[in-house]
């Protein structure tokens, strides 16, 4: 019996894996376009009813907000504030350096040994009292002495005026020669240039001996002793005997920028009073209050500013030499300036500019303006705003020009309003669709599908 060879395999069989493996592709092909639809229709932004869904933010010349508060668009709930008149100050503000009024370095007028210290450490003196007591003794001996001196030529002086006297009648009957009566009427001057050479003398000595008393030269504070009684001290002593700082009045030392100096001067030569108030550190606390002093002849090149003083009167103490504090100088104020706070002025690229509110039908309207001074929650309108009208305040990143707007005081909208914004009317809950179903029943049939 003769072998047959093997047959080969049926080709449908082939046909048939070639198909399954065209139709896997297709699935997979159909299940990617479905998971990209699907992620598109997640991710895709949510348009408002009756705005185009491609439109981009609006604009507008001074940078007013995007579609999100269009006319199209929900309204956004905003605050407002009402402009009004008020009156702002223009100060100038900077940082300053307390220094005494004068400070004094006591030091003896004369040598000697010290004998008597009358103060305490840090004790408040009078301009006058006494400090401190050098002996006298030695300024009494040639006080003395100067006195002795000028007494015995007050003596020769009166016999010199006596006998030029006689001289003169002798001379006047022929009894004398006249060079005689010369003679002595040079001594007689002599003598007296001697005496006044010695009353000189003798206020020096009395000079000296009262400036072994050690008074105040003005009245302050004095710092910490330099020297015990004891010591030999004089004039030369670079430390003095004590340290005097006057407190009151006391004065705070600024900077003011070379470009607020006109101001100031223009201030200065309408001899205007311009008020002065000293902060602590945290510019919390008034320390204490006074006026402008003085303003310095020249510009700081490094720095660009002139130096300037306001003075204190300091009663309560609450300023201390070489104390940093904060200075406020009032230059003038404006009267019955139209303001508005400062989150309602806004600035786009054509300039500033704040949103009115229209209260008729709730709508905003940008408005150019023209700012002026601005304080710390305060700003100026110059142009552009009369006082009475309200500013968006809050919120007004999102809006536009005749964007709609809600203020929180506003009711809240009813059932046939809520039911309009979430896109469809309360009627239409009840009424049937084409299909003859009503609008609860298509929404339940809607979910279905979906899921």
């Amino acid at each position: 019996m003769e072998s047959q060879p093997a047959a080969p395999a049926p080709a449908p069989q082939r046909s048939l894996s070639r198909r399954s493996l065209w139709i896997g592709s297709l699935v997979a092909l159909l299940a990617l376009a479905a998971l990209g639809g699907l992620a598109w229709s997640l991710t895709r932004p949510a348009s408002a009813p009756g705005s185009s869904a491609s439109a981009g933010p609006g604009g507008g010349g001074f940078g007013g907000g995007g579609g999100r508060g269009g006319r199209g668009a929900p309204p956004t709930t905003v605050g407002v504030a009402v402009a009004e008149r008020a009156d702002i100050p223009v100060t100038l503000e900077a940082l300053g350096t307390v220094v005494p009024a004068a400070t004094v370095t006591v030091r003896p007028q004369v040598s000697g040994v010290l004998q008597q210290l009358m103060f305490r450490e840090g004790q408040m003196v009078k301009v006058g009292q006494l400090l401190a007591q050098i002996d006298p003794r030695p300024f009494e001996m040639t006080l003395m002495q100067a006195l002795g001196q000028r007494q015995r030529d007050e003596a020769q002086l009166e016999n010199a005026k006596l006998t030029l006297q006689r001289y003169r009648t002798l001379l006047q009957q022929d009894s004398i020669a006249r060079q005689d009566v010369d003679t002595q009427a040079a001594l007689v001057k002599q003598l007296e240039g001697t005496l006044t050479t010695d009353r000189a003398n003798e206020g020096t000595a009395r000079l000296n001996l009262g400036y072994s008393r050690v008074v105040a030269p003005i009245s302050g504070r004095l710092g910490l002793r330099v020297v015990d009684i004891g010591n030999v001290v004089s004039s030369n002593d670079a430390n003095g005997i004590a340290v005097i700082t006057q407190l009151s009045p006391i004065d705070v030392e600024f900077a003011v920028p070379q470009d607020r100096v006109p101001e100031l001067q223009a201030r200065l030569h309408d001899a205007a009073a311009m008020p002065a108030t000293a902060y602590d550190r945290t510019r919390t606390k008034a320390l204490d209050s006074g006026s402008f002093a003085a303003l310095d002849n020249q510009v700081d090149t490094q720095t660009g500013t002139v130096k300037a003083k306001a003075r204190f009167a300091n009663a309560a103490q609450t300023l201390f030499p070489s104390q940093f504090v904060n200075v406020q100088l009032l230059l003038r104020s404006v009267q019955g300036a139209v303001v508005v706070p400062v989150n309602a002025l806004r600035h786009g690229g054509n300039g500033d500019y704040v949103f009115v509110l229209n209260e008729a039908d709730r709508t905003v309207s940008l408005r150019p303006v023209t700012r002026g001074i601005a304080t710390v929650d305060k700003v100026q309108i110059a142009s552009g705003l009369d006082a009475g009208q309200k500013v968006i305040t809050e919120g007004a990143d999102r809006l536009k020009d005749g964007a709609r707007v809600v203020l929180p005081g506003d009711r809240p909208a009813s059932g046939a309003a809520s039911g309009a914004r979430r896109g469809f009317r309360a009627s239409d809950a009840s009424a049937p669709g084409a299909d003859g179903a009503s609008w609860p029943r298509r929404r339940r049939a809607s979910d279905a599908a979906t899921q």
